[in-house]
């Protein structure tokens, strides 16, 4: 039987760091390597009872042995845990690195899927659907690169696709599951490296999506807005203006705030993050509309009914 698992470096409310462990304990995964960017005492609890799950603090004493002391950028704190992680007595056949709002998504069994890998082959990557708000289950697909791309994106969103690649606001590149046993590896946010190459593997796998919920509805994604335009994904050294229609996701946001304020931010929002007729229809056309059903509340209530409980009773 071929296992895999998962590390994450996580920063959120108890209930969703719990339903991401819970959906992937539910997947299949044997091991689940989770690091606690910021003290969580009811989380560390819960997952530290857990059989497949390691958990572990960020302290200082953590960052110490590490690295020497705690990075200020937290894809760095990223890389590190995941490289940590990678490193452990081996466990698993596959490790991939994830962030709580992403969710494996497949018709079989994770592992199955990765039990036809080629033995030569140490890389796997997993590219992104992006949720939209407001349907159950719906998703946008990841769009392949090509020449094509561009003007699909601009007629699927008519205002503002020409500022968006491939459609998405967060990133198109995936995560990749990496063949344990390496020798001198680095897990990244978005790749593997041995030495100072980058692992190849294929671009897309065709059974096995990432589930992206970058914003589950205005209040999510105004609440996190500021801090992805100075930190995250929203960042300003991120994107090609000249690939761009001349304008970055970053130099955008920020012209349409400075402009318009809150109703411009959510008039960008509502055409390129909510599920409604018109941009489904137009996905549906180009065969880029997706549904799956991540039964999440089952999940939790499966793997952890007293936490799932609390949960639903406030």
């Amino acid at each position: 039987m071929t296992t895999w698992g998962l590390c994450a470096t996580i920063l959120a409310p108890t209930h969703d760091i719990l339903r991401f462990a819970a959906h992937h304990l539910e997947a299949g995964a044997q091991r689940l390597y989770l690091y606690l960017d910021a003290p969580n005492l009811e989380a560390l609890a819960a997952l530290k009872a857990h059989p497949k799950i390691r958990v572990m603090e960020c302290d200082a004493l953590h960052w110490q042995r590490l690295c020497g002391r705690r990075p200020r950028k937290h894809q760095v704190r990223q890389s590190l845990n995941a490289t940590h992680a990678y490193h452990r007595r081996a466990e698993v056949d596959w490790l991939i690195h994830m962030d709580v709002d992403e969710f494996l998504v497949c018709q079989r069994l994770v592992g199955d899927c990765l039990a036809d890998i080629p033995a030569s082959q140490r890389l796997v990557r997993i590219r992104p659907m992006e949720s939209l708000v407001g349907g159950a289950g719906s998703y946008k697909a990841f769009i392949p690169n090509g020449p094509r791309r561009r003007l699909l994106v601009e007629e699927i969103y008519p205002t503002y696709g020409r500022y968006l690649t491939g459609g998405f606001l967060s990133h198109l590149a995936g995560k990749v599951f990496l063949r344990s046993g390496l020798p001198d590896v680095r897990l990244q946010i978005h790749n593997g490296f041995q030495g100072d190459e980058m692992i190849p593997g294929p671009e897309q796998h065709d059974e096995i999506a990432l589930a992206h919920h970058h914003a589950d509805d205005w209040d999510h994604f105004a609440a996190a807005f500021r801090y992805r335009l100075a930190k995250g994904s929203y960042r300003a050294e991120l994107g090609d203006p000249d690939r761009t229609g001349g304008l970055s996701l970053h130099q955008l946001l920020s012209h349409l705030e400075a402009e318009e304020g809150d109703c411009g931010l959510q008039h960008f929002f509502e055409e390129v993050c909510t599920d409604r007729p018109a941009l489904r229809a137009r996905l549906e056309r180009h065969g880029l509309y997706r549904q799956a059903d991540l039964a999440l509340a089952a999940s939790l209530a499966r793997h952890f009914p007293d936490q799932a409980s609390e949960f639903a009773s406030v």
